[in-house]
C-alpha cells in the first residue's frame, strides 16, 4: 500500500469517512517522511509535534462519532513561517523576531484551517521576512529543491513547495505578493494558487 503521506486531501477525507485509516496514522506517516528527508531539504522550521498529534487525535474522535467538521478535518497542513499560529512562534526566518513572544493569535487563513479541523503539522521555511524569490534565511539556513538538492525550490514559499513535493503533507499554506507561491510551486513541480480578494 502507498504510504499515507502521498494521498491527496480528498483521498484522506474519503479514507477517514470509510474507516480505512485515521488522522493519527496519516500524521505519523507524514512526520516520518519529513524526518527522513528534511535533514537534506531543510523545508521545516523545528516545532513540537505534540500539538499536531493532539489535533489528529481529536479529529479521529470526530470521524468516529460522525461529527467531522468537513473535508479538511484531520488533513495535515503545513503553514509558512510568516503566518501567525497560536501556540507556535512565527520567526519569519529572522533573528530580529523574539521566539519568546506570547503567540496567542492565528492569522485568518490559519484560523480557518483550525476551524475546519485541519492538523497544523509544522511550519515551513521562508527567506527572512519573505522578501525574495529563493528560500534561505539567516535563522534557518538554505532550503533545497527535492528534485535536485543543488538547486533552490524558489521563494518565498519555498519550504512549503519543497515539503509538499517531497510528500511531507498534501497541503501547505503560503503567501504571495509577487510570485511567492507561484514561483516555488513551478520550481518544485506542485500546484500553487494565489487567492485574490475574498
Amino acid at each position: 500500500m502507498t504510504s499515507l503521506n502521498w494521498k491527496t486531501a480528498a483521498e484522506l477525507a474519503q479514507g477517514y469517512a470509510a474507516g480505512d485509516f485515521s488522522p493519527p496514522e496519516v500524521l505519523a506517516d507524514c512526520m516520518a517522511q519529513a524526518a527522513r528527508l528534511d535533514p537534506a531539504l531543510n523545508a521545516l522550521v523545528p516545532v513540537d509535534p505534540a500539538a499536531a498529534e493532539a489535533q489528529a487525535a481529536a479529529s479521529a474522535a470526530r470521524w468516529q462519532t460522525g461529527t467531522a467538521l468537513g473535508p479538511l478535518d484531520g488533513v495535515p497542513v503545513l503553514v509558512k513561517d510568516l503566518l501567525l499560529t497560536r501556540g507556535q512562534p512565527t520567526l519569519r526566518g529572522s533573528w530580529t523576531v523574539d521566539a519568546a513572544g506570547s503567540w496567542t493569535d492565528d492569522a485568518p487563513a490559519v484560523a480557518r484551517l483550525r476551524a475546519a479541523g485541519a492538523v497544523l503539522m509544522a511550519r515551513t521555511t521562508t527567506p527572512e521576512i519573505g522578501w525574495k524569490g529563493v528560500t534561505d534565511s539567516p535563522r534557518h539556513g538554505i532550503t533545497r529543491n527535492p528534485w535536485d538538492v543543488s538547486k533552490t525550490p524558489g521563494g518565498s514559499s519555498g519550504g512549503a513547495s519543497a515539503a509538499v513535493a517531497a510528500g511531507y503533507a498534501p497541503l501547505a499554506l503560503g503567501t504571495d505578493g509577487g510570485g511567492s507561491i507561484r514561483i516555488p510551486a513551478c520550481w518544485s513541480g506542485v500546484v500553487g494558487f494565489k487567492q485574490i480578494g475574498r
